[in-house]
């Protein structure tokens, strides 16, 4: 590409052929007035204000229209041409209710990025669509034009609000273009064009006027280009975000452990299910378990529930792992030893988490576990039905790949042991494996144990008797899989009894429904009163509930109905209410309330030093993903402990700009969560195979296209704006 000077306001600037004056004066920091230009899309001259003048032309040309020319000699800054643009921005603020300009908090605010930072939430203005954030304004301010240069005419048009994330009002809008071109020329989607609205040139939604009939994809690109608040974020509006990014991506935020999620969905949709797997590893070592047990937070925050049903995110990271070729492999790196050595105590998700990135920091890394296997509660506490130990095992095998050494049936007593044989740090990641009582009478009758214990024996392939007719005391995942793992040991009638309604139950709503598919029965706003031991068999006393006021949980509380006891006969009673870790007293570590270790939020560390903890032993019973993200929490501060930098992060895969062309697709509003295919009834019960029986490709890739690309918002550029103009408060 030919390059060559030319001058602008006297001074040299370098540009290359095919470059327009405004792109010229912009890489020499000249700002020209514009509201329709903007970096990422082709120039329109809609708004007319890029006026300059061009040495040998008559008249006045626009900025972002004309190429550059060899020789070219430009002015942008005559009298002349302020006076056209000053004309040209009142003709477009004619028809323009601008609120700043009308508003009498005006002489009190600062402009733009000053103006959030220095009006309090509560002060600013609630009439301004953009939070303090007008371009149109800027360049209003910019070119002194003031409210008595300008007739208004109040076009009282109507505001579209069908759209479920952002409003459109066509009373501010200047019709620049730019979210039209944006949606068609950018996006590829053309949901938007000029339309007429009682005489009125607006932008609007193709067909009817309506979003989601007009092909709409709701990526919030024509919100972010709109320059004067007439298409604006609704949940966004009014609000104080102080960090953007997290806001625009609700679920890489939700995460625990921040896997780049729609980073990972892009790839799958693009068929590069390896790379989506790498972006995976980059954030946490065990893909495939969490792609079949994660209680996926990421999911509550997708924006695409807010249609109908979020992106199934979980299965699609599980789809990732099982499609694994091990490209991830080939970007991981383990650091030069570092002569310090860390013990872990407890195999679980958050001590092998641990374990793994400072193992790959250097450090000599041994896991302690009690248990004969590795795995914690996901070996132990998560059937094989749900979680195949296939599975677990080949991602546990990758941690001790890059060095990390498991000690089964060794349990650690005592702190002050480990530090004597060397070890500099510790890692409690103890887990909870002690089941909570219930508290009644009867409670230690044969027959009667708790949850935690029964899956473990099961998991552990112990001799477990079950007999006939089993009730399941509890309403969380745990109970849950009680209920269906007595099921697969031959139980013919499981119910679980449960004190609070299906609304208030803590399992996740997609493993409740699973259990009632396979036969477990479920009697609500009931709980236990009485274990007694009659002919040979359990009877459970229970006593009906009704729910009052909210406790400390949220949930409503359930209180006893005076009177309403009932008998039921049961072979065994299994109690999953709950569970606790065991604290070796020799640990001597401090102990807060519900048996958690007290730590440090910000470096989990205990009072102990050298010592850190996390995981169910820090946090109480908690899912894989919480206790893989203080595992991540721990192994930063842990090195930075021993005198590293605590930054584990890595890249196993270059980052790449994702493709602005989104297209149009007809129906994409509508499209649903696609079905996970599973084994039927009678092959589940026949024994442990996984239930779950994962997407194919085809529907894979269509799931990640259900994407909004909620990440694309931040892709886009900034506006070219004026010079603040810093005013008096």
């Amino acid at each position: 590409m030919s390059e060559f000077t030319i001058t602008i306001n006297n001074k040299q600037v370098s540009v290359s052929a095919g470059m327009t004056v405004f792109e010229a004066a912009v890489s020499a920091g000249i700002y020209i007035p514009s509201v329709c230009v903007h970096p990422d899309l082709p120039p329109s001259g809609d708004c007319g204000l890029c006026l300059v003048e061009i040495e040998g032309h008559a008249e006045p040309v626009l900025a972002c229209t004309t190429k550059v020319a060899e020789n070219m000699t430009v002015r942008t800054d005559t009298a002349d041409l302020r006076q056209r643009q000053r004309d040209a921005l009142i003709r477009l603020l004619s028809q323009h209710p601008n609120a700043c300009l009308t508003c009498w908090r005006k002489e009190r605010c600062k402009p733009f990025d000053i103006c959030l930072r220095s009006v309090s939430v509560t002060e600013r203005c609630v009439t301004c669509p953009k939070n303090g954030r007008c371009e149109l304004q800027m360049v209003a301010d910019f070119l002194d034009v003031r409210m008595q240069d300008i007739s208004y005419e109040y076009r009282s048009l109507p505001v579209n609000r069908d759209n479920p994330f952002f409003d459109l009002d066509y009373n501010l809008c200047i019709a620049c273009g730019r979210c039209v071109r944006a949606c068609g020329e950018l996006r590829g989607i053309k949901a938007l064009d000029f339309i007429e609205i009682n005489g009125y040139k607006v932008a609007g939604p193709r067909r009817n006027n309506d979003h989601k009939d007009s092909g709409c994809k709701f990526c919030f690109t024509c919100v972010e280009v709109c320059p004067t608040g007439a298409l604006v974020d609704r949940e966004a509006r009014f609000r104080d975000i102080p960090d953007w990014e997290t806001y625009v991506v609700p679920c890489r935020d939700a995460c625990p452990a921040h896997i780049d999620i729609p980073r990972y969905i892009y790839l799958i949709a693009q068929g590069r299910y390896s790379e989506a797997l790498a972006v995976i590893r980059e954030k946490v070592p065990f893909p495939g378990v969490l792609g079949r047990v994660c209680v996926h937070p990421c999911e509550q925050a997708c924006r695409r529930g807010v249609l109908n049903d979020p992106i199934c995110i979980k299965f699609l990271k599980r789809f990732a792992a099982d499609n694994d070729t091990g490209l991830w492999k080939q970007s991981s790196k383990v650091a030069p030893p570092t002569g310090k050595r860390v013990a872990v105590v407890g195999s679980g998700p958050a001590g092998l988490t641990a374990a793994f990135y400072l193992a790959k920091l250097g450090h000599s890394v041994t896991v302690f576990e009690a248990l004969p296997q590795p795995g914690g509660m996901m070996r132990v506490g998560i059937p094989a039905y749900r979680l195949p130990r296939a599975v677990l095992d080949a991602e546990i095998r990758e941690i001790e790949n890059v060095g990390v050494e498991i000690r089964t049936n060794t349990k650690v007593e005592s702190l002050d042991t480990l530090f004597q044989e060397g070890y500099q740090a510790v890692f409690l990641a103890l887990g909870a494996h002690r089941g909570t009582r219930m508290g009644v009478e009867g409670e230690d009758s044969p027959g009667v144990m708790d949850g935690v214990t029964f899956l473990r024996q099961v998991s552990l392939g112990m001799e477990v008797k079950i007999g006939r007719r089993v009730a399941i005391i509890g309403g969380g995942n745990a109970a849950i899989d009680c209920s269906r793992t007595a099921l697969r040991l031959g139980s013919q009638e499981v119910v679980i009894i449960y004190r609070r309604t299906r609304a208030e139950m803590p399992a996740a709503p997609e493993e409740v429904e699973e259990a009632v598919h396979e036969g477990v029965k479920i009697i609500f706003l009931a709980a236990p009163s009485r274990i007694t031991i009659k002919d040979g068999q359990i009877e459970l006393e229970c006593i009906r509930m009704e729910l009052g006021a909210p406790d400390a949980s949220g949930r409503r509380r359930p209180v006893p109905i005076k009177g309403s006891e009932f008998i039921m006969e049961f072979d065994n009673v299994i109690a999953s209410i709950g569970q606790v870790s065991e604290i070796p007293a020799g640990f001597g570590v401090a102990v807060g309330r519900g048996d958690v270790i007290k730590v440090d939020a910000a470096t989990l560390a205990t009072n102990i030093k050298g010592v850190f903890a996390g995981g169910d032993v820090v946090l109480g019973p908690a899912s894989v993903i919480q206790a893989i993200a203080q595992g991540r929490q721990a192994a930063s501060s842990i090195d930075k402990y021993l005198g590293g930098s605590g930054i584990i992060d890595e890249t196993l895969i270059p980052f790449e700009k994702a493709s602005p062309y989104f297209g149009s697709e007809e129906g994409f509003v509508d499209r649903r969560q696609p079905q996970m295919p599973c084994l039927g009834p009678s092959e589940r019960l026949g024994g442990f195979a996984e239930v779950e029986l994962g997407y194919e490709e085809s529907t894979a890739r269509e799931e990640a296209r259900r994407c909004l690309r909620c990440d694309a918002r931040l892709q886009l550029s900034r506006p070219v704006l004026p010079p603040v103009k810093v005013k008096s408060v």
